[in-house]
């Protein structure tokens, strides 16, 4: 039906020498899909991941890359909620073979939504996955209070600023962690309330002197490893760790006895994990936050499409603040 190109892992290695672009053919969308003219796709720690074969939901060579696309409907099915032309962002079927670093790609009606007026395509690709996680978070599982703390931790990468910005137009104080100077004047600059550099400071004790010994309500976390282990001590009572990830490598090694004595729980977060309804009443009120113009991406660069190597070789080798956004 359509033609193209497709960034694909055909056999599991390191990114560089794993990823092939070559073409393929798309047919006609499936019940709950749309087919897209891709106009941009974010990038994300599973690219990186999904190379080697490390990413939990892509288990299976040959693997196709891209969580999320921003692009032009080409093709739907009968029912559809959309019709060709309309502009779309929402997530692909990359864990069933249809990834974004693509000409065209499909897209799960559930996980996705029309963009708002005046949002270009570059940071509407920026927007779903991150923006859907930190939903999931600071509103289904673990809802913020206004005037409540967020401690992001990994906030200078995509999941961690859509949580700083959402947190803020939710009215709460967002406590940022990264790994440099550099990093947190980042944070800062895209509505941080005050930012650390976990390098160069006493994370508990900075923590603790912002909240006037009280701590922190909620930690976003999806670092994971020994920076939770860390990051939890400054946590508030009755406060809330929100598990999302491990991008340090490893999840968290806590105590039991720890959070019965100091009265906090640990909520694990999965943003894919949401019921088709849920998904569309997550896109709906986000895509309304966009419009209403208190929420923006962050996306900070683009790449081209034949230029993906090298992005995931930035990511590989530490990637500085911000969010990577490929186009086509």
């Amino acid at each position: 039906m359509f033609e193209g190109r497709e960034w694909t892992v055909p056999v599991f290695g390191a990114p560089r020498d794993a990823l092939r672009l070559g073409r393929r053919r798309w047919d006609a969308p499936k019940a709950g899909e749309g087919l897209v003219r891709v106009k941009a796709c974010g990038a994300a720690l599973p690219d990186l991941l999904g190379a080697p074969g490390v990413y939990p939901l892509t288990p299976v060579a040959p693997v196709t890359p891209g969580q999320e696309v921003a692009g032009e409907v080409v093709a739907v099915p009968t029912g559809s909620a959309y019709k060709p032309g309309d502009r779309i962002m929402g997530c692909t079927t990359f864990t069933t073979g249809a990834g974004g670093y693509a000409d065209y790609s499909y897209v799960t009606e559930s996980r996705s939504a029309l963009i708002p007026d005046g949002m270009s395509d570059v940071d509407a690709a920026g927007f779903p996955v991150a923006f859907r996680t930190a939903y999931s978070v600071l509103v289904e599982r673990v809802p913020v209070l206004p005037g409540q703390v967020v401690l992001v931790l990994g906030a200078a990468g995509s999941s961690g600023l859509a949580a700083i910005k959402l947190a803020k137009a939710l009215g709460a104080t967002s406590i940022a962690v990264a790994s440099s100077d550099e990093k947190a004047v980042f944070c800062t600059r895209i509505g941080a309330d005050h930012a650390l550099n976990y390098n160069a400071v006493d994370l508990v004790e900075e923590v603790l002197r912002l909240t006037g010994g009280r701590g922190a309500d909620i930690i976003f976390d999806p670092v994971g490893g020994i920076f939770c282990e860390q990051a939890v001590r400054a946590i508030a009572r009755f406060g809330r760790l929100a598990l999302i990830g491990f991008a340090s490598g490893e999840w968290p090694r806590l105590d039991p006895l720890d959070m019965v004595i100091r009265n906090y729980a640990v909520v694990g977060v999965f943003a894919g994990g949401f019921t088709e309804e849920e998904d569309r009443a997550a896109y709906t009120v986000l895509s309304d936050m966009v419009a209403q113009g208190r929420l923006t991406s962050a996306v900070t660069r683009t790449f081209a499409l034949d230029d993906l190597p090298d992005l995931i070789q930035l990511m590989q080798d530490g990637a500085p603040a911000g969010k990577f956004v490929v186009t086509t």
